[in-house]
């Protein structure tokens, strides 16, 4: 059995601009069995998405291919979680959604966020510019 992988919203951005960092998240977001999708992270990427010529169509695509990963809702339980996550890593709303997905599920997080620097549990690689 493979481990669980969550790629964060920024790593999905990169892989599906195709930018310097895309290679990293490739395992992760490629092996659709084990990958583990936040609902959160859909939308900030549609919402990114939607600030581009054609954004919306392109969302669309990009949202198909985040839903081959199983989608993990937002429930109570999760985002008390969260807040706990955010409070003891200083981090934004959904930056902790994510990171307590992944642990409520045993997942990896993929990221090239630096709010995720050094924290248990993440493969953090830096933004290259």
């Amino acid at each position: 059995m493979s481990e669980s992988n969550i790629v964060d919203s920024l790593g999905w951005i990169e892989y599906f601009a195709d930018g310097s960092n895309a290679d990293f998240f490739e395992p992760a977001i490629e092996n659709h069995g084990s990958l583990i999708v936040p609902s959160i992270s859909i939308y900030e990427v549609f919402k990114r998405l939607l600030a581009e010529p054609d954004g919306e169509q392109k969302g669309l695509r990009v949202v198909a291919m985040m839903q081959r990963g199983r989608v993990v809702e937002l429930g109570a339980e999760l985002a008390l979680e969260a807040a706990k996550v955010s409070r003891e890593n200083k981090i934004p709303m959904a930056d902790s959604i994510i990171l307590a997905t992944a642990r409520e599920h045993g997942a990896i997080l993929w990221t090239q966020d630096s709010d995720f620097e050094g924290i248990e549990g993440v493969r953090y690689i830096e933004k290259k510019i």
